[in-house]
């Protein structure tokens, strides 16, 4: 029988999607506010690998990752899911559309870690309508894809923001 243990704390990071009509420093200065000082923001890139967007947020939207100082427990992570989707609804959209789209996840030694409000065969249900998804793994030194992570999540530049991600992590977690 294996025994109980206290999980480490996870470091917390946003996926952003967002269009040309928003200032994406007044996003971070809201989700700073909102989560604690930000740590690392990867580079900006266009969000090409999906139309799924496009009849709600337009064209040319932009991807970038952000990470918190602080570390999270990681069962708060359905709580900043709901709080991040109501940031979406009350602050970035307007007329039924969005202009800003905020994914929520967490970052250990060995794994990646996305919320999300969709079911599907390889997501865990964790409670208030939110699920889990292992996006990516960490092996052979980096992250690396499952079959169903995002097209987004498999590029370079994100995979460089998670391991970079991870080295700030795990010198944090030594601290403790």
């Amino acid at each position: 029988m294996g025994t109980v243990k206290k999980p480490l704390k996870a470091v917390l990071f946003t996926g952003l999607i967002y269009n040309k009509s928003v200032n994406p420093e007044s996003i971070y200065k809201l989700l700073g506010e909102e989560f604690g000082p930000i740590c690392l923001i990867s580079q900006t890139f266009s969000f090409v690998e999906t139309d799924y967007y496009k009849n709600e947020m337009g064209d040319e939207l932009k991807r970038v990752y952000i990470a918190f100082n602080k570390l999270i427990h990681m069962d708060q992570i359905p709580d900043i899911k709901l709080r991040t989707n109501q940031i979406e609804t009350e602050i970035f959209s307007g007329h039924g559309k969005r202009t800003v789209n905020i994914d929520p996840g967490y970052l250990t030694s060995s794994k990646v870690v996305l919320a999300t409000t969709k079911n599907f065969q390889h997501r865990i249900y964790l409670n208030t309508g939110i699920y889990a998804e292992v996006t990516l793994r960490y092996r052979k030194n980096s992250f690396t894809p499952w079959e169903w992570t995002y097209n987004d999540y498999r590029r370079n530049e994100s995979i460089e923001f998670f391991n970079k991600l991870r080295t700030h992590y795990r010198m944090k977690i030594r601290s403790f």
